[in-house]
């Protein structure tokens, strides 16, 4: 299939006539009909019932509402494009781990995104995948959860988490605080499962360092997951205190014992990077972070 059925579709289905929406192609009516036949003999569907008037099947009205969309979807992505190329905008690409959209994140997307003159790209990934795609290019600046040393790559700490647990509503550990050795004869839900190191090592890093292990009950690869499984009792997790804005009434969360368990929200971009997209965004970054910390 090709981008041409799509268009060549789209005006067929909004004229209802082949030789009106030939004419708005500036094609010929046979070519088109060819066209039109290949699109449905690689669907394996009829869209169009072939009488007096023209009209859609049911098929049809699908396919032709969601091509619309990915049409107009490329048309901006086209324009979004060359408004980059000829400088008019410049593009930043930002990858994000899920916790930290609790901390700063929001508020720099929002202000980013008021910015007329910058084309934001946001991509859900893990500190892993944030590396890998800083140095294919694919983002500009990630936040991420753990320390990656790689000599492309440059990190820096913005703020550290304190840590809480997160129990069942009525636990008998709450409210707290819990020590990790109280924790630790608990059954854990624990992410993400993949792909490693994550925060998940970084946890287990943390008991281990306090000469303890943890039972891990359950795997999972969402924080919303984990967050799910608890309420069901499957077991407990361990949530950067910023996560307790996500009020929940069947999960609690208990202050830890411990000071100095903390999750760490860590800033990548590629070494030697100074576009001026970047550097606008960090010192937003640098603003916020200081306006919460008064």
């Amino acid at each position: 299939m090709e981008l041409r059925h799509l268009r060549y579709f789209q005006a067929l289905a909004e004229t209802l006539n082949f030789t009106r929406a030939a004419e708005r192609l500036h094609i010929a009516q046979p070519p088109l009909s060819r066209q039109i036949q290949q699109l449905e003999d690689e669907l394996g569907v009829t869209l169009l019932e072939r009488g007096r008037p023209l009209r859609l099947t049911e098929a049809g009205r699908f396919f032709h509402e969601h091509s619309s969309t990915l049409l107009e979807q490329l048309g901006k992505v086209c324009d979004s494009t060359r408004r980059i190329g000829s400088g008019e905008k410049a593009w930043l690409g930002i990858g994000f781990a899920p916790s930290t959209l609790y901390g700063v994140l929001p508020e720099l997307i929002r202000r980013l995104r008021s910015d007329a003159g910058l084309e934001l790209g946001l991509s859900e990934m893990t500190t892993v995948q944030q590396v890998e795609a800083l140095k294919a290019g694919r983002i500009d600046i990630g936040f991420g959860r753990i320390h990656i040393d790689d000599a492309a790559v440059q990190q820096q700490v913005l703020t550290l988490d304190p840590l809480v647990a997160a129990l069942p509503a009525g636990h008998a550990l709450l409210p707290g605080p819990v020590s990790l050795a109280e924790l630790a004869r608990e059954p854990f839900v624990l992410y993400p499962g993949n792909p490693r190191p994550s925060y998940a090592d970084h946890v287990l890093a943390l008991f281990d360092a306090h000469g303890l292990q943890i039972r891990v009950a359950q795997w999972t690869n969402e924080l919303q997951t984990a967050i799910g499984l608890v309420a069901a009792g499957i077991g407990i997790t361990l949530v950067p205190a910023s996560v307790q804005v996500l009020h929940r009434v069947d999960i609690d969360y208990a202050p830890l014992q411990e000071a100095q368990a903390t999750s760490p929200i860590i800033i990548s971009q590629r070494i030697g990077d100074a576009s001026p997209a970047l550097d606008h965004c960090l010192a937003l970054v640098d603003q916020l972070s200081r306006a919460r910390q008064r």
